[in-house]
């Protein structure tokens, strides 16, 4: 009798899944995938379990990746301390080189490597193919960059021919053809823009947006633009949100019709996202 009442549960679950799947076949899903959740071998293989089915349900799904964790690693493998200005980190010359062999050598492949061992057909995709950038000068970072130019075409033609793009945030400068980094969220959000996604989902290491970050009672299940200027003076909004927050506003102005901020800590949080009624984190609309 146990078996059974098992088998239904999860026959129950397919049941409220398949609208959700039905109405998200063949549209565009863009996932930021960031945070100390890809530092943790379980939270990233649900993660990437989740993405395999989303694929294999007719989702076209585009990853675009952070690496913030790898590439201090790595910076201090060199013998330098990492330095951040506005949480958004300081990229000179030698740093620039890291973050480039961090994201294209190590990061990029290991994601690709997950989804085609869970039987999706993932590819790597360099950033600095995609994105044109300019220099942030106010403050100064060295070669980190704003996206100002998107050439989307690559990624469509990779996912009319049922490939999973995996997007390192990577530039190239309009006027001087160097290498930026760039912001992982702010990457995401131009991209999500040109493709005029379906959905925009940020992963990251938190619930959500919370009004007070000790208590993961007092999380925003929906926000709206008009709440988020006054969020941001109030201080609910800062810190490594902030950069999150300003993207998916961005985003959702250009086109986009909701983002969602997601716990890549909790499992499965990406089918719970999309393929319930409840979903999890915080929903992000006009």
């Amino acid at each position: 009798m146990e078996i059974i009442d098992t088998a239904q549960a999860k026959a129950s679950v397919l049941t409220e899944a398949l609208p959700y799947i039905q109405d998200f076949k063949g549209s565009v899903v863009l996932i930021k995938l960031g945070g100390s959740v890809m530092e943790v071998e379980a939270n990233l293989d649900s993660i990437m379990d989740d993405v395999a089915f989303m694929n294999a349900v007719g989702i076209k799904v585009v990853i675009v990746h952070g690496g913030g964790k790898a590439i201090s690693k790595a910076i201090k493998a060199s013998g330098h301390e990492p330095q951040f200005v506005e949480g958004q980190r300081v990229t000179d010359e030698m740093t620039m080189e890291i973050v480039r062999k961090t994201l294209n050598n190590v990061v990029n492949p290991d994601l690709v490597r997950r989804l085609n061992v869970r039987g999706a057909n993932a590819k790597p995709l360099h950033g600095n193919w995609l994105f044109g950038t300019t220099k942030i000068t106010t403050p100064d970072r060295g070669y980190v960059g704003e996206v100002r130019e998107v050439s989307a075409r690559p990624v469509r033609e990779m996912l009319d021919a049922g490939i999973i793009p995996v997007v390192t945030p990577l530039g190239t400068g309009v006027e001087d053809h160097h290498l930026y980094n760039v912001n992982a969220d702010f990457a995401a959000a131009a991209l999500a823009k040109a493709l005029k996604v379906r959905k925009f989902v940020l992963v990251s290491d938190v619930p959500g947006l919370l009004k007070d970050p000790e208590d993961p009672t007092t999380l925003f299940s929906t926000l709206h633009l008009s709440e988020t200027e006054q969020l941001k003076a109030a201080g609910i909004i800062a810190g490594g949100m902030l950069p999150k927050i300003e993207s998916c506003e961005d985003a959702i102005r250009q086109g986009v019709k909701k983002v969602h901020l997601v716990d890549g800590r909790m499992a499965h949080s990406l089918l719970l996202e999309i393929f319930t009624r409840e979903g999890v984190g915080t929903e992000i609309t006009e």
